[in-house]
């Protein structure tokens, strides 16, 4: 980082002459962040030292902000290691978790510590496609549903012109939607190893193109919102979207009773009263406890999108009272978007988390480590979600953050 800086810039930034963005152009990018910081301190009469003390350089972050100033530390914990029979995340692995909520990582633990005694966690992914879906314009339902049809028809046309733009993308298929003189085209692409909401973007357009070169439809939005991104949504509940992921776990019932202090039958009434008929009274998508705190927390430490933990914490936590009396718990995520490759998983610290799970970079084969980074979150929340549900059930939630302070 730069301290040094030419004080005529600064004062051309104050005058209008340069804007913030452009002073790149003038600097290398850490001095630019120091010239942002010094102006942003100066107009706000905040301190901004402490967001200036970050360990990379500025120019590796250039792909993931604009008009940076700095950097913000959350502070970064482990939870485990648990072990994990998983199709493609297998062993004892810690869980990297980056969060700024007390007792969170100590409940995930403890959740850990228990699937270990149990021998462990099952995880799969059952599902995977990342989704993009323009919307056109037609003039009625006649021809809404005509260009319905020529989809269908003509969908190896639409995945010549897709897969064209992208070396790794897949597409897997497009689904028609039509409602009055609107039609959506739901395309759905296998991204390997990528979260790859880029790559879908691009390789949607230019099969859009074709749908408008051929047909009378007009294109009107390149993204329709059934895709559907970064808001709740049905649709991803029941189709999915990224990967669509399960975990669960068999728990003896000495182990209930002894390490979380309370029975099957309790965890079993609480996840169906509250979970279950709860999330249904208040119209939730989601159906747990909190699967959401393991799912940012784990997407903060890896780099993955933090606005799509909306998508991610769509899940179901279900648990039952077995035959034998134990207890079976399971978590399944319909619409986790995670990757290994690009975005913020380049950056040195996010990075340093995949290290920690064995799954940076690019898989082999191409997808196996997005899968098995889903799992492992799979796992997060499965682990989240048996500490919270047995801390309702012995009545010590209340006691807990109270005695460690939080």
């Amino acid at each position: 980082m730069s301290d040094s800086i030419p004080e005529d810039l600064v004062d051309r930034v104050r005058d209008g002459d340069v804007r913030l963005h452009e002073l790149d152009e003038h600097v290398d990018p850490d001095a630019a962040a120091t010239v942002r910081r010094r102006l942003v301190a100066e107009r706000s009469e905040a301190t901004l030292d402490a967001v200036g003390e970050y360990t990379f350089d500025a120019a590796d972050a250039d792909p993931n902000i604009d008009n940076m100033i700095g950097a913000v530390q959350v502070p970064l914990g482990v939870a485990g290691p648990v072990s994990v029979d998983g199709g493609a995340f297998t062993g004892d692995r810690y869980l990297p978790m980056a969060t700024t909520e007390g007792a969170l990582v100590a409940s995930v633990n403890r959740g850990c510590s228990v699937i270990d005694a149990a021998g462990g966690a099952t995880a799969r992914v059952t599902k995977c496609g990342m989704t993009r879906a323009p919307v056109f314009r037609v003039a009625d339902v006649a021809e809404a549903e005509a260009l319905a049809g020529w989809v269908r028809d003509n969908e190896p046309a639409l995945r010549t012109a897709a897969e064209s733009t992208t070396s790794h993308g897949e597409l897997l298929g497009v689904t028609p939607y039509v409602v009055g003189n609107n039609v959506y085209l739901r395309f759905r692409f296998d991204t390997k190893d990528a979260m790859g909401m880029n790559m879908v973007t691009i390789a949607t357009g230019e099969a859009s193109a074709v749908v408008e070169a051929e047909t009378d439809a007009s294109l009107v939005a390149l993204s329709g919102n059934l895709c559907s991104d970064k808001k709740p949504a049905a649709v991803n509940a029941v189709e999915g979207r990224g990967r669509s992921v399960a975990a669960d776990v068999e728990l003896p019932r000495d182990v209930v009773t002894e390490r979380l202090h309370t029975t099957p039958e309790a965890i079993t009434e609480i996840n169906t009263r509250k979970n279950h008929v709860g999330s249904a009274k208040a119209g939730s998508l989601g159906f747990n406890a909190h699967v959401a705190n393991a799912v940012a927390a784990m997407f903060l430490a890896t780099g993955q999108d933090e606005a799509q933990v909306v998508e991610g914490a769509n899940a179901i936590t279900t648990a039952e009272t077995t035959v034998d009396g134990d207890l079976y718990v399971s978590v399944s995520l319909a619409s986790l978007e995670v990757g290994t490759v690009g975005g913020g998983t380049e950056l040195p610290t996010q990075a340093a988390g995949l290290d920690v799970l064995g799954v940076r970079g690019g898989g082999d084969p191409p997808g196996s480590n997005a899968d098995a980074l889903a799992e492992a979150i799979a796992v997060g929340a499965l682990a989240g979600e048996l500490s919270l549900l047995a801390a309702l059930g012995s009545r010590h939630l209340a006691s807990a953050h109270e005695d460690l302070g939080r």
